[in-house]
């Protein structure tokens, strides 16, 4: 396990987030809420303890209730709508959405969680075509990124 700072802003530059991640509490979550409320087949968040956590501004906050009944904080920015964080009821641990973070690329899940929702084509990503940008762009390898 090793601690990472991170900082991110939204989009818009109007909420930032500064917090110590440890490495091992990194997670990709496969769960059909993360599914819905990113419009991604599963979200990267990293659980971090409140006394480790600063944000700056005002995110707006939804209350979705999950079907065990408790109670989570869905955040995100009110002018550009980036998503910052999901928060339990008593705002103990927050978990982070790591896309707006600076360190996204440190920032490896360690684990996958609610498997039984994960996309089954998300397990061979890779062998499907990659390009550099835009779809009409240089083919490319996966892990670089450049141009074959």
């Amino acid at each position: 396990m090793s601690s990472i700072q991170v900082h991110g802003r939204c989009h818009c530059g109007e909420i930032e987030i500064s917090a110590t991640v440890d490495s091992d509490k990194v997670m990709a979550c496969h769960c059909s809420d993360c599914q819905t409320f990113s419009g991604a087949p599963y979200r990267a968040v990293a659980m971090v303890p409140a006394e480790e956590i600063t944000i700056t501004g005002q995110p707006t906050e939804y209350v979705k209730v999950a079907d065990s009944g408790n109670r989570r904080f869905q955040a995100f920015c009110p002018t550009c709508g980036t998503q910052l964080y999901a928060a339990d009821s008593e705002k103990k641990i927050y978990n982070i959405r790591t896309g707006f973070l600076d360190a996204v690329a440190e920032l490896k899940p360690a684990k996958h969680i609610f498997a039984q929702s994960a996309i089954g084509w998300v397990h061979d990503i890779e062998s499907q075509p990659w390009f550099e940008a835009g779809a009409n762009s240089a083919p490319c390898d996966p892990k670089s990124g450049r141009a074959r």
